[in-house]
């Protein structure tokens, strides 16, 4: 069976890389981005790859693609905005972008994908919040407490769920391979937290 997977985010970044992933791995990718340049990179040489220009803190948007997509098996959320300063002096106009962005493009992927998901009692949602912007981030945060609640009124109904907690500046590929890995962990498991292996230590050579 043709599997279908919905990446936001795709123009570049976690996005942009799951897509091309996911794409080579023979899914059908709906690569969603405002950034139609962007797109089309990603989707470049990948017949299999279809490039979508949407907002998605437009609910009306978002719900076309997915009326027009058909059934999801996969859901990779990587769309994001990151604040440019630190929380206490983040311009609120800034904050409100930010928060508009992560938190109710979430809310609005997952209105438009979860439903199908859970009528078919199978499908893979992964949630992966402001990847590129502070671990403790307030929409990062906020997305962590709405995966909650989703798992809390919906888990054990098929559909596999991950947020995915990756500090900025981890290597996109080991984000992405965690989350395959995930996949095989028990399903109550929703918080996927990525960390780098950590070198070791240089040993010297002993003295004499």
């Amino acid at each position: 069976m043709r599997r279908t997977a919905l990446v936001t985010g795709a123009a570049r970044g976690l996005g942009a890389m799951a897509a091309q992933r996911l794409a080579a791995a023979a899914w059908d990718v709906v690569a969603v981005d405002v950034d139609e340049l962007g797109l089309a990179k990603t989707a470049h040489r990948s017949p299999n790859t279809h490039v979508r220009v949407c907002d998605v803190t437009d609910e009306e948007a978002v719900a076309e693609v997915l009326a027009m997509t058909g059934p999801v098996h996969r859901v990779v959320h990587a769309a994001s905005a990151s604040a440019t300063g630190p929380v206490l002096t983040q311009p609120l106009g800034e904050l409100e972008d930010v928060l508009r962005t992560n938190v109710l493009g979430t809310a609005n992927v997952v209105r438009a994908a979860l439903p199908g998901m859970l009528d078919r009692r199978s499908g893979e949602l992964f949630l992966c919040p402001d990847t590129s912007g502070p671990p403790r981030s307030p929409s990062a945060a906020a997305v962590a407490a709405y995966a909650d609640a989703l798992w809390a009124e919906h888990g054990g109904r098929g559909v596999v769920l991950r947020c995915v907690h990756a500090p900025a500046g981890t290597p996109r590929g080991l984000v992405l391979d965690a989350m395959e890995r995930s996949l095989a962990r028990p399903a109550a498991e929703i918080h996927l937290r990525v960390r780098q292996a950590r070198r070791p230590l240089l040993q010297l050579p002993a003295g004499r």
